[in-house]
């Protein structure tokens, strides 16, 4: 399925959700938490979870949906996970089957089973922001592709103390303010690379001083530098 600059309200399925992208970027955002589905990747939604999606640019996606039962047998929360080889050969099979398939009868029962050992197995990618709820921070949540300041910048804007900030996000998100604000740059970071742009631009919307700084911020974060990332 080819998608360009969408933008979907909240909604939910009865079934478990699992979205490959061949190709661009997605963001889904369920609840609080923003989760990031770059190229090559699979995000795994289960059943009656409130959740929206955005596309900027053009993606290509495949999309399997698995009833209560299936569901039953997978995680119970939200995750980015790689997609292998066999994983995504194993989705466009299903994506191609016909309407009236019965899913119980040979090759397609096996393939459902093949796709539920991967969606377990699979490596999960950190490609998930948790967003604080307190209200003195709305205006760094409202403008989630800003460049979150710095810690002094940020309380001087809101009102509040570094140390006040600080407990918000822990309670909130399980972070620092300074790891949260890092999480977003690599989640902002793949997104812009995913979507076409030059890693100089990149960088330099990020906040880093030179190219070089930030494939070594990437690489401290995520385990490999940008361009080895988008091909895996």
């Amino acid at each position: 399925m080819l998608v360009s600059d969408d933008d979907t309200d909240f909604h939910e399925h009865a079934q478990g959700q699992f979205c490959f992208a061949r190709l661009g970027c997605t963001r889904f955002i369920v609840g609080d938490l923003l989760c990031l589905l770059p190229p090559s990747r699979g995000v795994w939604i289960p059943p009656n979870i409130p959740h929206r999606t955005v596309v900027r640019g053009s993606a290509d996606v495949r999309l399997v949906f698995f009833d209560e039962q299936i569901s039953a047998q997978l995680p119970q929360q939200v995750c980015v996970m790689d997609v292998s080889p066999l994983m995504e050969a194993v989705v466009e099979a299903l994506v191609m089957a016909p309407p009236e398939q019965d899913w119980e009868q040979p090759p397609f029962d096996h393939l459902i089973a093949l796709s539920l050992h991967e969606i377990q197995e699979s490596p999960r990618q950190p490609m998930m922001l948790p967003m604080p709820r307190d209200r003195r921070l709305a205006p760094l949540t409202a403008q989630p592709d800003v460049l979150p300041p710095e810690l002094a910048e940020l309380a001087n804007h809101v009102g509040a103390t570094g140390k006040t900030i600080g407990r918000i996000f822990q309670r909130e998100t399980g972070m620092s303010y300074q790891q949260w604000r890092q999480q977003w740059r690599v989640l902002r970071g793949v997104e812009l690379l995913a979507t076409g742009r030059p890693v100089s631009h990149t960088a330099a919307e990020l906040g880093f001083a030179s190219d070089s700084a930030f494939i070594s911020f990437f690489k401290q974060m995520i385990g490999c530098t940008p361009g080895a990332y988008l091909k895996s």
